[in-house]
């Protein structure tokens, strides 16, 4: 399995139980640069394809490629997470769909993005050295809902506090693994 690092905690939980799915997780810093996660895919799976063959998975969803993923592993003969960004599996379709349609002006974090709010969203788009660009990134948000895998108090409180430098009101939800679980055990039980 090629997976985004910003789902390496998750994948690591999701395969502990499956002795025979050996995960390969690429760059979170990915996760900002959907441009760069092609090629990235299509490296790490040139690199697999001797020991593996045709059993790699790959655990991302679109993630802002913009339909290249898809092309990519079309062509792979591979299969993917479900999908357009990890909001979606995590929350799952329908329940993202009615998250969506209440607030089309949402910002969502997951446990990941929580852990690493300064790093990738607040000093990796530079608000630390350009505050007045907070209103250009953000001015038609209205919230932050934060999609929880695990239930940590801490991570919410972090997640509250995300949404208060944002200047937007918070929500959590907690929605655990949702569809990579399901996503991962398929994969899982086809290879067996």
């Amino acid at each position: 399995m090629i997976g985004c690092g910003a789902l390496a905690r998750e994948l690591a939980v999701v395969v502990r139980a499956l002795p025979n799915v050996d995960v390969t997780c690429l760059r979170p810093d990915l996760h900002n640069r959907p441009e760069r996660i092609v090629p990235a895919v299509r490296e790490a799976i040139a690199a697999a394809r001797p020991t593996y063959g045709d059993r790699i998975f790959v655990a991302y969803a679109d993630c802002g490629t913009g339909g290249l993923l898809d092309q990519l592993l079309d062509g792979e003969g591979v299969e993917r997470l479900p999908g357009a960004h990890c909001y979606e599996f995590y929350a799952g379709a329908r329940a993202f769909a009615a998250v969506a349609d209440e607030e089309p002006g949402t910002f969502y974090l997951t446990d990941f993005l929580i852990r690493n709010f300064d790093r990738l969203v607040w000093r990796g788009l530079g608000l630390d050295r350009h505050p007045e660009l907070l209103d250009a990134y953000f001015g038609n948000y209205r919230r932050v809902v934060y999609l929880g895998q695990t239930e940590d108090p801490a991570l919410v409180v972090q997640a509250h506090s995300a949404a208060a430098r944002l200047g937007l009101t918070f929500e959590h939800r907690h929605v655990g693994l949702g569809d990579l679980a399901t996503a991962v055990h398929a994969f899982a039980g086809s290879i067996t």
